[in-house]
């Protein structure tokens, strides 16, 4: 893992992990503290700052990726292609780079600012909720990806009617067409005709 000033306070010299502190937000995105990740999720759930990527290949198509089964929230579910949160003073653009490379085993070859959008949704299988106000990133990906098994279940790429017909049948996680929805003009931008 890239090592930067965020980072370097969050990694351990003896291979214990640190809590992860999720830097809280008020209503216009401005930090107010910190929480515990897991607490943070806990209902009726803390507002706080996030991540969603989209990576699409040369053909336009979105890069999903399937929860690995051991993660704590939306086990096995699909979801964008990498989602998270900013360790507190991690800039998201940094940590939307440094997270897709950690799950994926790959740098976007290009990573856009798509704005942001805030919601809260409740997780129903798991019972904890997503009060997140979240930063949106559009990019491309031209790399072999090299998942890392303890993130992500699966991939795959797909076209607009792949995901509908994917969507209508497999599970998705609870905030999945919220970022998707609300970072379709940039993805327009990026992927012109591709149907977005």
């Amino acid at each position: 893992m890239p090592i930067t000033p965020a980072t370097a306070t969050h990694s351990s010299s003896n291979g214990t992990a640190d809590a992860i502190l999720l830097e809280l937000v008020d209503e216009d995105g401005a930090t107010i503290g910190t929480a515990e990740k897991l607490a943070a999720h806990q209902p009726p759930g803390q507002l706080h700052r996030a991540f969603s990527v989209f990576l699409f290949d040369e053909q336009g198509r979105l890069l999903l990726q399937q929860r690995a089964l051991g993660k704590y929230h939306s086990p096995g579910v699909w979801s964008n292609t990498c989602c998270g949160h900013p360790y507190p003073d991690e800039a998201p653009f940094a940590a939307a780079a440094r997270r897709t490379y950690e799950e994926l085993g790959v740098s976007p070859s290009l990573l856009a600012e798509a704005g942001t959008v805030r919601y809260n949704h409740p997780d129903p299988a798991s019972g904890l909720v997503e009060q997140e106000y979240n930063h949106l990133f559009v990019g491309l990906v031209q790399s072999p990806l090299r998942p890392d098994p303890q993130e992500v279940g699966r991939t795959a790429f797909v076209s607009p009617a792949e995901l509908a017909e994917r969507h209508a049948q497999d599970p998705f996680s609870a905030w999945f067409m919220t970022v998707l929805d609300a970072a379709r003009p940039a993805i327009r931008e990026l992927t012109g005709p591709a149907g977005w």
